[in-house]
């Protein structure tokens, strides 16, 4: 069998093309499995994490932001990118899940750590699953402007099959989390979160 090796691309040198607070862009040239040299432009990104936060009435919290590279609304998990390159993707998403929606989860489970876009782009996302939540403040960033939602994880999971929730690591996480669950006992019908038609955290509660 032909291994691995025979696919595999070269970095011979490169330079920074753009430097911003995000991300990094930088332009590469690489031998390929041939013998011949090509270019490849390379986005550098920290990293992120994003959390899929179902409470025991197996209601998940999802973000709804405009996302002005494509003039889209849409539906997301919460998430938030790494500070620095080693920052651990756990403590992320604590800090990010209370940020964006005020909730603290004492049970953290990880479901992945997923590859963005590996054709341009170094981003990987750490995939979580939190429960046992208890509700306390959210404090976004200043250019942060978020609206929140609560439904059942399964009426989630169908908008994700319908093709109505679009994000990948939504759509993702969202499906995994679903799988992990159905595998547990069930959740009590009444348990840590706020139920639904109450405010959480200063955000109307909307129905998607």
């Amino acid at each position: 069998m032909i291994g691995d090796d025979s696919l595999r691309e070269v970095y011979q040198d490169g330079q920074t093309i753009y430097e911003g607070k995000i991300i990094r862009v930088e332009k590469w040239r690489v031998s390929l499995p041939d013998g011949r040299e090509a270019d490849r432009e390379i986005v550098i990104h920290h990293g992120a994490a994003a959390i899929v936060p179902v409470d025991a009435q197996g209601m998940v919290t999802l973000v709804r932001q405009h996302r002005v590279a494509l003039d889209l609304f849409t539906w997301e998990i919460p998430a938030g990118k790494l500070d620095r390159p080693d920052e651990d993707p756990l403590e992320c998403a604590k800090r990010e899940l209370e940020e964006e929606t005020g909730l603290r989860a004492a049970t953290w489970r990880q479901l992945n750590r997923v590859i963005t876009t590996p054709g341009f782009c170094t981003e990987q996302i750490g995939l979580y699953l939190a429960t046992d939540l208890s509700q306390h403040e959210a404090h976004t960033d200043q250019d942060e402007f978020l609206r929140l939602c609560k439904m059942p994880l399964e009426e989630a999971v169908e908008r994700v099959m319908t093709g109505e929730f679009r994000d990948a690591k939504t759509c993702l996480g969202l499906l995994m989390a679903s799988r992990v669950l159905a595998a547990q006992p069930r959740l009590p019908r009444w348990g840590d979160g706020p139920q639904p038609g109450r405010r959480m955290a200063g955000f109307p509660f909307a129905r998607g």
